[in-house]
């Protein structure tokens, strides 16, 4: 389990003060390496090259930064991930949150197909040997597709799981996919139900920031 502060994008100046503040995380997925990708995925009011300066100003700025992408997005091909996958390597993120994409009914992409598993486990597994030492969660997303897609997630090298710790009352308030696992339960019983999974594949759950040496 980890912290990542996850904010969006903002200028140079807002990050700074945050850092000087005592923030020292940040999590901003660039959602692909490709411009035209990018432009693809999102309106107009939002651009791929003002996402990319986002996060090259919070690693100068010297936050530990995060980045990530959707595995399966509407209109992804093997080239774009190709992209995705050497922005990692030069990027060297300190996380990278990747997790198959899910519709959501109320979206321009409802109708589009989601993500696999096979594909983010092999994604995860790249990852991996990318970046030896990176953050790399097992995502809800990835549990939502499978019943048993985090513990998956983990035996092909993912190593973070994260809890819903946000208020049961509030969680359905900002519906990222359709029918999402954990909406339901509280807080301790996420936990306690992710700490029974982990021990399932002989694994333990250590509530730590997990800074890991470079």
């Amino acid at each position: 389990m980890c912290d990542y502060p996850s904010l969006g994008e903002e200028d140079r100046d807002t990050y700074k003060a945050w850092f000087d503040a005592g923030a020292n995380r940040y999590l901003l997925r660039h959602e692909t390496a490709s411009k035209n990708h990018y432009e693809k995925l999102h309106p107009k009011n939002m651009s791929f090259d003002h996402r990319m300066q986002c996060l090259k100003d919070l690693k100068e700025i010297g936050y530990q930064v995060g980045c990530g992408f959707m595995v399966g997005s509407p209109y992804q091909t093997s080239e774009t991930l190709a992209m995705d996958l050497k922005f990692i390597e030069t990027f060297k993120p300190d996380m990278c949150g990747i997790g198959p994409f899910i519709s959501q009914k109320d979206t321009p992409f409802k109708d589009m197909t989601c993500g696999t598993l096979n594909q983010t486990l092999f994604l995860l597994s790249l990852i991996r040997l990318i970046q030896p030492n990176i953050l790399l969660p097992a995502t809800t997303a990835l549990g939502t597709i499978d019943p048993q897609g985090r513990e998956k997630g983990i035996l092909a090298g993912a190593n973070v799981v994260m809890p819903n710790l946000s208020p049961v009352s509030v969680r359905k308030k900002y519906a990222l996919y359709d029918n999402k696992i954990c909406t339901g339960e509280e807080s301790a019983e996420c936990k306690d139900c992710l700490s029974r999974r982990m021990d399932s594949i002989g694994y333990k759950i250590v509530t730590d920031r997990g800074d890991i040496k470079k």
